[in-house]
């Protein structure tokens, strides 16, 4: 059913200084105002590449009020795209999910998942010229993977065979990739179970609970993106160099409207999907 990781939704404070910043940090442009009624809160969409940033503001009390109240700010919803709406609203009332249909878009509540929220929109193209090319990767941090894995298989009919067992001793998880088509594009959920309490991801699990953590993007030029989180002073962390230069860097929360973002140079992030060489360039 899913066929993209096409966007995500942050809540904030401040629509304007969220907009500047997310312009600032990835070259985003925005694409127009409006309200979103099940969230109680106005809307600012902006375009990265080819993926969608919404930033929700408070407009009354609801669940991005409180999500602000409670945490900040943040990362609020992962988004997808689907074919047909219509039936991925149908799967959703047959798993007994609770979700409202709002403007042509679905809005999962996270009690339907593992602390997840969730958009679903219609699928369009994402091919856009951008400083990124879109967003393929969002993490939900989760007590026990296996249960989200195979409630999420249910909900958004993903194939279990698709999936990739992925273990991380760096930041202290294990977990699964549910890769949407494992055989054309990157577009995942993954699924992080802690096993090192102490390390940063154990940490935010211990506070938060089963909840999103954060989302990854694929560019071509990291050396870009880079030099803007130079000119803004903003904190980030270089992960990976190799012979053809920068390779991955994560995004401080603080530099990015209380949310941490993974930045993959293109292709790179397939050394750890399980995907088929021949697939790499897929949009």
């Amino acid at each position: 059913m899913l066929r993209q990781v096409d966007r995500v939704q942050i809540a904030v404070r401040d629509l304007a200084a969220a907009a500047d910043t997310i312009s600032e940090v990835l070259g985003a442009r925005q694409l127009g105002h409006d309200e979103v009624e099940p969230l109680r809160a106005r809307r600012l969409t902006m375009r990265a590449g080819g993926a969608f940033i919404e930033i929700l503001e408070p407009r009354e009390p609801g669940p991005v009020a409180d999500f602000v109240q409670r945490w900040g700010g943040g990362l609020l919803a992962a988004g997808f795209s689907v074919s047909d709406l219509n039936g991925a609203a149908e799967c959703l009332e047959s798993a007994g999910a609770r979700f409202e249909e709002s403007g042509g878009q679905l809005f999962v509540e996270p009690s339907a998942t593992f602390g997840m929220r969730v958009v679903l929109s219609t699928y369009q193209d994402r091919a856009q010229p951008g400083l990124i090319k879109w967003i393929y990767e969002v993490t939900n941090v989760v007590a026990d993977w296996r249960a989200a894995a195979e409630r999420y298989s249910s909900l958004f009919g993903l194939g279990s065979s698709r999936f990739v067992p992925i273990t991380s001793e760096q930041f202290g998880y294990t977990g699964s990739l549910l890769m949407f088509d494992a055989a054309a594009r990157l577009d995942r959920i993954e699924l992080a179970q802690i096993t090192e309490p102490a390390k940063a991801m154990g940490r935010f699990h211990a506070r938060r609970g089963d909840s999103l953590y954060m989302f990854f993007v694929e560019a071509d030029d990291l050396d870009a993106i880079e030099a803007r989180l130079k000119r803004c002073r903003a904190r980030y962390a270089v992960e990976r160099r190799d012979a053809a230069g920068l390779a991955t860097l994560f995004i401080h929360p603080s530099a990015f409207c209380g949310v941490l973002v993974g930045v993959s140079r293109t292709e790179i992030a397939w050394m750890w999907s399980g995907a088929p060489q021949r697939a790499r360039r897929a949009p």
